[in-house]
C-alpha cells in the first residue's frame, strides 16, 4: 500500500473490522427457516441497521420484502448537489455445507494462513464492512463527498426476489446516480478486477413418480420402474458425454472476449484432482462466463447408510441452470421445463417447480464512472491496472436496477476472489484484499465526486 492518507486510515481500522467481521459472521444468517431459524437472518439485519446509525446515516429502516426477509436500508446526505452513490452488499449466507469438513466453525471467523475463515467472510458479510470502511475512511479525511444509500440483502443467496419486488414496489428508494455492487470479486489476489458479466439462473425442482410405494427389488426388480434409476436417466440427459450441458433448444456455442482464465490456473483454483479432466469445450472463460451450465445441486434418495433392497416409487432433484448474457432467464427456464418433461424415460410422471430466478447482466464498462474506479484502483493497487472479467454467480437484483434507473452507472467490485471458496467450506477472505477494496471504493467516491463538478 502506498502512504496515501486514505490508505493510512483504512489500515488503522483493520482491527475494528476483523472485531466488527467476527460479530456479523458469527449469525447463521441462511434464509431458509426449514435449516436454520429466521432470527438468526433477524439478528444479522438489527446488526447492520445498528452500524449505519452508529455512522449517522438516516431513514435506517428493516424492510420486510414479500419473501418473508428483510433488506437492511440507509442514507447519509452529502453536500448539496453531490451525486448520490448506492453501495449494496447482503448478509445473507450459503449453509455450511458439512460443518465437519471445515478447518475451524463456519460461524466463528479464524484467522489462519493469513486469512480470515468464516461462511460469509467474503460473501457478502465482508462486502458490508468494505462499504463501512471505505465511509469511515472518508470521514476522517475531510468528510463524505456524495450522498450515500446502503442496502444491505436479506435473501440474496436464495434467490426469492424479495429485495427486487420491493424495489419495483418503491422505485425511489434505491434511485442513485452510481451503483457499486460489492458482492463480486478480483480475478486474482492482488489483481484489482471488476466484473463486467454475470450469469443469470434459473432453480427448478424435479419430481418423478412410477409407482404408489416403494417395492422389493428382488420380487419385483427388473420389470418395475424405479423412479431413482429414472431421475439418473433424466440427470444425464442433461449433458454431453463431454460434460457441455445439453438443454435442448439452449445454444452453447458463445465465446469469450476478455480476460482469460489460463487452463492450469483454473484447475489449481477449482482444486481439480490430477487426472480428472474439465468439462465443456471452448476456452475457461467461454465455459464459465459466456455459455449456459447446469448443475445437480441436490437428490432426495435413501442414503448408502441403512439402505433397503428396495425400488424407489418417487424421486426428486434440484437443478441449477445459469444462463449467460444473451440468454433470457424465462426462456431458459421454459426450455429447460420442457426438456426435463419430455426427457423422463418409461412415461414417468414429471412435476416440475420452479424456486429461483434471475436475469444475466452486463455492465457498461466504458461509462465515466469506470475511469473513476479505474483512477482509484491504481492507487490501492500500486503498479496494477484495472481489469475487467466476467463471473459465473448471479446477482438477480442488477438487472433490477438497471431497469429501474437506466442512466445509472453500475460498477461491480467485492471479496469473492477464488481463494475465499465462496460457497464451499472453508470459505475465507483476505484482510489484505479487504484493506485495498475499501481504498479503492473510498477513493472511488472521491474521484466521482470530483467527476460531476468537471
Amino acid at each position: 500500500m502506498t502512504a496515501h492518507p486514505i490508505s493510512e486510515t483504512v489500515a488503522s481500522l483493520m482491527p475494528r473490522a476483523k472485531a466488527e467481521l467476527t460479530e456479523l459472521v458469527a449469525f447463521r444468517s441462511v434464509a431458509d427457516p426449514a435449516q436454520f431459524p429466521k432470527s438468526e437472518c433477524e439478528g444479522a439485519a438489527r446488526w447492520a441497521a445498528d452500524a449505519l446509525r452508529a455512522e449517522d446515516f438516516q431513514d435506517v429502516a428493516l424492510l420486510d420484502t414479500p419473501d418473508g426477509t428483510q433488506s437492511v436500508y440507509g442514507f447519509l446526505p452529502g453536500p448539496a448537489g453531490a451525486p448520490t452513490v448506492l453501495l449494496y452488499a447482503h448478509y445473507d449466507v450459503q449453509p455450511p455445507l458439512d460443518e465437519s469438513a471445515w478447518l475451524s466453525p463456519p460461524f466463528e471467523l479464524t484467522e489462519r494462513d493469513g486469512r480470515w475463515f468464516g461462511r460469509g467472510a467474503a460473501d457478502c458479510k465482508g462486502g458490508f464492512i468494505m462499504h463501512l470502511l471505505a465511509l469511515r475512511a472518508l470521514k476522517a479525511n475531510g468528510g463524505v463527498p456524495v450522498s450515500v444509500k446502503v442496502i444491505a440483502e436479506g435473501s440474496e443467496e436464495q434467490g426469492t426476489g424479495g429485495l427486487e419486488r420491493y424495489a419495483e414496489a418503491h422505485p425511489e428508494l434505491l434511485a442513485a446516480d452510481t451503483i457499486v455492487i460489492g458482492d463480486t470479486g478480483n480475478f486474482r489476489v492482488g489483481l484489482p478486477t471488476v466484473t463486467a458479466t454475470l450469469r443469470g439462473m434459473t432453480m427448478l425442482r424435479v419430481k418423478l413418480d412410477t409407482l404408489e410405494g416403494n417395492l422389493h427389488s428382488g420380487q419385483f426388480g427388473g420389470a418395475a420402474p424405479d423412479a431413482l434409476a429414472a431421475m439418473i436417466e433424466l440427470l444425464a440427459s442433461l449433458r454431453a458425454a463431454d460434460g457441455t450441458t445439453t438443454v435442448d433448444g439452449l445454444t452453447t456455442d458463445a465465446e469469450w472476449d476478455g480476460l482469460q482464465y489460463p487452463e492450469a490456473e483454473f484447475r489449481k483454483d477449482a482444486k481439480v484432482l490430477d487426472g480428472v479432466e474439465l468439462i465443456g469445450t471452448g476456452t475457461v472463460a467461454d465455459r464459465i462466463w459466456a455459455r449456459p451450465a447446469v448443475t445437480v445441486i441436490g437428490i432426495d434418495c435413501p442414503p448408502v447408510v441403512g439402505a433397503t433392497p428396495s425400488l424407489q416409487a418417487s424421486a426428486r432433484a434440484q437443478i441449477s441452470l445459469r444462463v449467460p448474457p444473451g440468454h433470457d432467464a424465462a426462456d431458459a427456464t421454459k426450455l429447460l421445463t420442457a426438456h426435463l418433461e419430455s426427457h423422463a424415460p418409461w412415461g414417468a410422471r414429471v412435476s416440475v417447480e420452479q424456486v429461483g430466478q434471475g436475469q444475466p447482466f452486463r455492465a457498461d464498462i466504458t461509462s465515466p464512472a469506470y475511469t473513476s474506479m479505474a483512477d482509484a484502483m491504481r492507487v490501492a493497487y500500486p503498479g496494477e491496472e484495472m481489469q475487467s472479467s466476467g463471473m459465473g454467480g448471479s446477482i438477480p437484483l442488477c438487472n433490477t436496477l438497471a431497469g429501474l434507473y437506466p442512466d445509472a452507472e453500475i460498477l461491480l467490485i467485492g471479496l469473492s476472489e477464488p481463494e475465499a471458496q465462496i460457497h464451499a467450506v472453508n470459505e475465507s477472505v483476505s484482510p489484505e484484499e479487504l484493506e485495498r477494496l475499501s481504498v479503492t471504493e473510498a477513493l472511488f467516491l472521491r474521484n466521482y465526486a470530483e467527476s460531476k463538478k468537471a
